[in-house]
């Protein structure tokens, strides 16, 4: 899981982040004020500050923000000055938008606050759907609008160019105050909360933010997406009462709570109206005690009373967002916050520690207990284990069981005697539960008012302005010592205190938020409240507010707030927030103390010395037995089994067989074996067999029905019709699988991880294989036929894998994760021997599952699930031919689980209407976004997440996600393993990225550099000499300019005309050539490409029904081929080698044919070995004369 933030509000206003793989509280120091509370999204977190001000702190990210401005420059012909800016009153504005309908001189565009700033100055766009136009930039057509073309003609009557200019988010990493474009301003906000981001991925971060007024109005704030981080406006939410307190989920859940205690939902939120159409009110869940906090996540609804109870609504989803009912929870909490995954964090009502609720899975949404979350704040002193056993006493856990009031605390504390020469700071400490109170104070005497966080925390603003003299007295009346062992030294304000305690000359004057109450309660009674219902919250609030730090040494922080909907934590993840005990601390402290006094020199001279010992041991006991003969293992044995195999012959059925696998060591240690399958052909036994050695990749088929796999062998290779084998359970195929590869590797003696120049593959099912090449693969004239080459399997999921020479493997998963490998071996379902014990790591991968849903236009009742008897299933797959609903679709194996519903998916090629729909004449056709009076049928694509959990060795690589990847191919290996790697990537979104700090020990790299672009890209390489071409979404290419070692970025884009009438869509660059694949299949060759001319002259067409290519540091070039002719029809996914390719004949001969089908993706940029050279036998020239005469003389 990539890496995120817990953020929370302490009592004191300062607010602190807590990362999933981080063990302590980080301050943000940057905060000048306090802070009220927080929402957090994964990108950026929101707050409202003690000025009742919303400010924003956006994650830094290597990709910056950026946003395209846009204007056009209009022209009109006459005859008298050509082209100029005279134009007819009819006509649009000189400077416009792309209608022509708003006026947008250059001068008119103004930075929308400053957290912006200008990248530079405004240039002239001279592309033109993916084509260059003459210099200018000008495009032209006969009047306005129209249809413009960047070529002039003679009836080009008008004419317009587009200029641009970039701004750029410059305020992350930092709290900057959200601007009002209002001319009057919203009441102040007392609450606040951000969701929405599962709604719609476009526009790209929308986010729908919520605000609550101390007037109890809720306000919606407009235009929160990527590219504009702040919003734009606020607008007023009608209400059917006064709201407290609101909570938006991740997806279309609302919740908010009333007044009366009572809670309304939003209804009516979508796609295309995020904030909702209607309210409907749900009754608290206690009838005689309000509800006072809400809190939603994905598919959850959490609510606080006001006596602190939890309670978990059931029953939620986005078809019934206000559920079915209530269940109580153990517990009791101030507020209670959801985050990804659903996942609860909460603050305790007793001990203000914010706890974390385990055990929420999708099967499980309420969870099964409360842990707090124990560790140290930024820069403070280690936890004593008074702290620790205080924690416990307060309840580290809430389970099932009943527990009755604490009568006494484990650890008692009292305030130190402190003076303080007319200082006006403050002593005070953490007090326990109850202490033992004088013998003048009764049990009826006046309780001190514990303020709580609720949603009615504004009470304390209205009081904020009373005179400081009266909220913060001088001196506080000394009391006796009371020892114990949680006793507490708080420093008076006159002692000389370190610089991280003290506040310096820049540290901010905190100023109280919440606890302005307790203040006043201390003051009037002039002693420190010391009752039975004394809790630590009304003591803390008497330190000075001046110092660094305000909790003592033995004292756990109190929280006020907490936002969890940034952090994403599932079963998976490993959290060490749980710390409780202070033996494991100072056990950690001794050890680093003790590893600390060992210098390095004597660990290696230690390493030495034991080395050499274990040598001359070895040697000494080996001595003894050098006469004796070697013993060598002679063995048989088999494994039997019962499966299903699909048969060869005709009619095609699955038949019960024999299974059986016996192998056997030769004399010399060799290990090999045979494959035998027995079955029944009319009354007879028969028996299929395959020799281990021979087999050449043994894969899992993606089947619905039956766990399957293929054995592959070089003559069924050829005939793209492998041995299909079926097993009972998924387990069963596994360890078949297992005990298969491992024999298989075992005779051809490959073991340990993949070498560097090993090359990869990856089917359509994501499985990920590995081949090691021999030296004669690309030897001429007689290469070794790919369809021998050996593959194994090993473990994790892709969709993209690229590689180079060094040993720099990434790897791109289906939700567009970045992995990198790690040089271990195995994974998956391969253990023992089979799979490397380091290296190995939990390795995740999201995909989405469609199914469409068809209908068909009547005159009566319109369009209608009623289709005619040879039109396709109403609920069916992207063919048509298979049904599929949302019943009985089950994701694609037992090892993927479902991880949200059904959803329209409203990114589907071609564009769709505002209920996802596409129109067209009949099934199938060519599906457009709107209806025409000619479509008589329309479909709608629906989708459904399912994610996969293995291992493998792969190392996640956040927080960017990517779209395509490449590596330099280096065609000699570095010895010393620090070269740079030149790296480039493309985002999801299609910003073009380049990897800094790559090299054969650091694979993964250390940050990106934004690469700016004028439009979205999709495919990207890198050849030899830091040649880098890439294709944009619009199917053109481009070649970056100027990179180079000292400038791995570049410094311009150059475009290269595309194919004529064909769109590219993936580019693949070697030492000196440059292959492309457009979007029809066609395999392009780029001429004329020389070093004093890297952007070539022309592309040459080789061949069609290519899916993918990829071109090696010898400028070998490996496909992925569609329809290849096999024995029993055409196979599509095939690994293709292209033959005869060398530098006098760098676009080759011929295809070899390799493994397939089912393949989608191969990459060969790690084989730099170069082939052997065979030398052909030369005639004498008497030999010739001879056979020239016998020729003529034949002809004769």
């Amino acid at each position: 899981m990539p890496v995120s933030l817990l953020w929370a509000v302490d009592v004191y206003g300062r607010v602190y982040s807590l990362s999933t793989a981080g063990q302590q509280w980080e301050h943000c120091r940057d905060a000048l004020m306090e802070f009220k509370r927080v929402t957090a999204a994964q990108q950026c977190c929101w707050g409202i500050a003690c000025d009742n001000n919303i400010y924003l702190n956006v994650h830094a990210s290597d990709l910056s923000i950026r946003y395209q401005e846009e204007t056009y420059e209009n022209q009109r012909w006459n005859p008298v000055d050509g082209f100029s800016d005279r134009l007819l009153p009819s006509d649009r504005w000189q400077w416009s938008d792309i209608t022509g309908l708003q006026h947008q001189p250059l001068d008119s565009f103004r930075l929308p606050s400053g957290s912006w700033e200008w990248e530079g100055d405004w240039f002239i766009d001279e592309n033109f759907e993916g084509e260059p136009t003459e210099k200018g930039g000008w495009t032209y057509s006969i009047d306005f609008p129209a249809t413009y073309t960047k070529d002039k003609k003679w009836n080009s009557c008008v004419r317009r160019r587009r200029w641009l200019r970039y701004r750029r988010y410059k305020a992350t990493d930092t709290w900057a105050k959200i601007p009002s474009q209002q001319s009057t301003l919203p009441d102040p906000f007392s609450d606040i909360s951000c969701g929405g981001w599962e709604l719609s991925e476009e526009p790209r971060g929308r986010l729908s933010l919520w605000a609550v007024s101390l007037q109890g109005k809720v306000w919606f704030r407009e235009g929160i997406h990527h590219h504009n981080p702040e919003g734009s406006l606020w607008e007023e939410v009608s209400l059917p009462g006064e709201v407290v307190q609101i909570s938006c989920g991740p997806g279309d859940l609302v919740w908010a709570v009333l007044w009366e205690g009572q809670l309304i939902v939003r209804e009516g939120i979508g796609r295309d109206c995020p904030k909702g159409s209607s309210w409907v009110v749900v009754d608290s869940p206690s009838p005689d005690v309000g509800a006072i906090h809400v809190a939603v996540g994905m598919n959850v609804v959490w609510a606080l009373t006001k006596d602190n109870k939890v309670w978990f609504r059931r029953g939620v989803n986005s078809h019934n967002p206000c559920g079915s009912g209530w269940i109580n929870m153990v517990g009791e909490m101030l507020m209670i916050s959801v985050g990804l995954n659903d996942q609860v964090w909460g603050i305790g009502c007793e001990d203000r520690a914010v706890y974390f609720r385990q055990g929420v899975t999708s099967s499980e949404l309420s969870g099964k207990t409360w842990r707090v979350i124990n560790v140290p704040r930024d820069g403070e002193r280690s936890h004593s284990s008074a702290s620790a056993s205080s924690l416990q006493s307060a309840g580290c856990y809430f389970c099932g069981e009943v527990r009755g009031q604490s009568v006494a605390s484990d650890v008692e504390s009292d305030t130190e005697k402190g003076s303080t020469d007319g200082a006006t700071g403050l002593v005070a400490s953490d007090y326990p539960e109850s202490l033992d109170a004088p013998a003048d104070q009764t049990s009826d005497g006046p309780k001190p008012l514990i303020p709580k966080v609720t949603s009615d925390s504004f009470i304390s603003e209205l009081v904020s302005d009373r005179d400081s003299a009266k909220t913060a007295p001088s001196v506080l009346p000394e009391e006796d010592d009371v020892p114990g062992d949680g006793e507490v030294t708080a420093p008076s304000s006159g002692a000389a205190l370190p610089q991280s305690q003290s506040g310096g000359p820049h540290d901010p004057q905190w100023s109280n938020v919440d606890l302005e109450e307790a203040q006043i309660l201390q003051v009037q009674t002039g002693l420190v409240p010391e009752s039975s219902d004394t809790c630590s919250l009304s003591s803390v609030a008497t330190y000075t507010l001046a110092m660094e730090d305000q909790y003592g040494a033995d004292e756990h922080p109190l929280w006020a707030w907490v936002s969890g909907g940034g952090c994403s934590v599932d079963t998976h993840s490993q959290l060490h927030w749980f710390n409780c005990s202070m033996n494991s601390s100072s056990l950690v402290q001794s050890v680093q103390s003790m590893s600390l006094s060992v210098s390095p020199a004597q660990t290696a001279a230690w390493r030495k010395q034991i080395l050499e010992q274990l040598s001359e041991r070895s040697k000494r006991e080996m001595d003894n037995f050098r006469h004796y003969e070697q013993a060598i293992e002679q063995s048989v044995w088999v494994k039997k089994g019962c499966m299903q195999w699909w048969r060869d012959w005709k009619p095609h059925k699955w038949i019960d067989v024999q299974f059986a696998l016996e192998q056997f060591t030769g004399p010399e240690g060799n290990k090999d074996g045979i494959l035998f399958i027995y079955y029944n052909f009319c009354e007879e036994k028969k028996y299929l067999h395959a020799f281990i050695n021979e087999i050449t990749i043994l894969v899992p088929v993606l089947n619905e029905a039956k766990h399957t796999f293929a054995v592959y062998t070089p003559e069924r290779t050829k005939q793209r019709w492998p041995i299909r084998l079926a097993a009972a359970t998924e387990q069963e195929m596994h360890d078949w699988l297992a005990l298969l590869s491992v024999s298989c590797c075992d005779s051809r003696k490959i073991q340990g991880p993949p070498s560097k120049q090993a090359v990869w593959s990856i089917t359509c099912k994501g499985d990920i294989f590995v081949s090691e090449p021999s030296p004669a693969l690309e030897a001429m004239p007689y290469p070794t036929p790919c369809d021998q080459m050996f593959w194994r399997q090993v473990g994790g999921h892709l969709r993209v894998v690229e590689c180079n020479s060094v040993g720099v493997v990434w790897g791109i998963g289906y939700d567009h994760t970045a992995w990198v490998y790690s040089g271990g071996y195995g994974g998956g379902f391969f253990q023992g021997l089979a799979s490397s014990t380091d290296n190995i790591y939990t390795h995740t991968d999201v995909k989405s599952v469609y199914i469409y849903e068809n209908q068909r236009w009547n005159p009566v009742t319109g369009y209608t699930s009623r289709g005619l008897p040879t039109d396709r299933y109403m609920w069916s797959d992207a063919s048509g031919l298979h049904e599929r609903t949302k019943t009985n679709t089950k994701p694609p194996s037992p090892q993927w689980t479902w991880v949200s519903d059904w959803a329209i998916d409203y990114g589907v090629s071609g564009g769709t209407d505002r209920e996802g729909w596409q129109y067209a004449a009949d099934f199938p056709a060519s599906y457009h976004g709107y209806k025409t009076m000619k479509d008589f049928v329309r479909r709608r694509r629906w989708a459904r997440k399912c994610k996969l959990t293995t291992t493998g060795p792969w190392q996640e690589i956040p927080p960017i996600s990517l779209s395509d990847v490449t590596i330099l191919p280096c065609a000699t290996q570095s010895s010393s393993g620090v070269d740079v790697v030149p790296l480039w990537a493309i985002s999801n979104k299609g910003d073009v990225l380049c990897r800094l700090g790559v090299t054969a020990l650091t694979p993964a790299g250390t940050s990106w550099l934004h690469v700016g672009t004028d439009q979205p890209f999709k495919s990207i390489s890198i050849g030899a000499a830091s040649q880098v071409w890439a294709i944009a979404k619009d199917g053109s290419a481009f070649y970056r300019g100027s990179v180079s070692p000292q400038s791995p970025a570049g410094d311009s884009w150059y475009h290269i005309p595309s194919p004529a009438k064909q769109k590219l869509k993936q580019v693949s660059v070697g030492r000196t050539s440059v292959y492309a694949v457009d979007e029809n299949g066609n395999l392009w060759y780029r001429q004329g490409v020389a070093p004093s001319y890297p952007q070539g002259s022309s592309w040459e067409h080789i061949s069609n029904n290519v899916r993918k290519v990829s071109v090696g540091p010898l400028d070998q070039v490996w496909i992925i081929a569609d329809k290849v002719q096999g024995s029993h029809g055409l196979s599509c996914g095939t690994v293709c080698h292209r033959l005869a390719v060398q530098p006098l004949t760098p676009k080759g001969q011929s295809w070899d044919y390799g493994i397939g089908g089912g393949w989608d993706h191969v990459t060969v940029r790690g084989n730099s070995m170069e082939p052997p050279r065979f030398r052909l036998p030369v005639l004498s020239q008497s030999v010739l004369q001879v056979k020239d005469v016998a020729v003529n003389g034949n002809a004769t």
